[in-house]
């Protein structure tokens, strides 16, 4: 997990060279990120690497079963459920497959930006076995649009980057050497905004959704 401040801008970069999978060190790396973007930063933009956003859960420290995985879920719905209601601006931009929890990712930030290539966007948890908690079902039933949460929820469709557009996962698509200018652009606008009224807008906007979400949690 990169952390760099430029221009009030925060950068947050994951790459473990692998599945950018999510573990324990992934979400301790991200909740430390936010703390020092929340301190320092007017917006957040993160970012994978070329190829993968984030395949999701450590699917191999979920399957070893105990204290650990079970921790890792709960962690793992506590920071979505922080980064739905962080009072910064918060882009993502995405030039690889984002899968699981690296949708996820892309549904509680507030601004998409991804790269016209070839990746899927897929909610895996049908195919695999696995259930919704409360704080992903409400971030889906605010971010993807009505008429695709069926096959995007029961059925797992593996979507395209331009099908992920049309169903919510993403807002724009952008040429691959035109991301970062673009996504820079963006945050240095939003970085205009006044903070506090920022902040209030978007606590009231999707505060019905997050009373839920840390409802749910433990």
């Amino acid at each position: 997990m990169d952390y760099q401040l430029k221009d009030d801008i925060a950068f947050i970069n994951i790459d473990d060279g692998k599945a950018n999978a999510m573990n324990h060190e992934f979400i301790d790396g991200m909740n430390a990120a936010f703390d020092k973007a929340e301190a320092e930063a007017k917006v957040i933009v993160i970012q994978g690497r070329e190829g993968m956003l984030s395949a999701g859960f450590d699917l191999k420290a979920i399957a070893k079963g105990g204290d650990q995985a079970v921790q890792m879920l709960e962690k793992g719905m506590v920071l979505m459920t922080r980064m739905y209601s962080l009072p910064l601006p918060v882009i993502t931009v995405c030039e690889g497959h984002a899968i699981g929890m690296g949708a996820f990712i892309l549904m509680a930030s507030d601004n998409r930006i991804g790269v016209d290539s070839e990746y899927v966007v897929n909610l895996p948890e049908t195919a695999i076995g696995m259930p919704f908690t409360p704080v992903l079902m409400s971030l889906i039933k605010d971010r993807i649009v009505n008429t695709e949460q069926t096959i995007a929820v029961m059925q797992s469709k593996k979507y395209t980057p331009a099908e992920a557009v049309d169903a919510g996962f993403l807002d724009q698509l952008v040429p691959a050497d035109k991301l970062l200018e673009s996504a820079t652009a963006l945050a240095k606008q939003l970085a205009e905004l006044p903070k506090a009224f920022y902040k209030k807008n978007k606590l009231d906007l999707r505060g019905d959704s997050l009373e839920v979400m840390r409802a749910s949690l433990k």
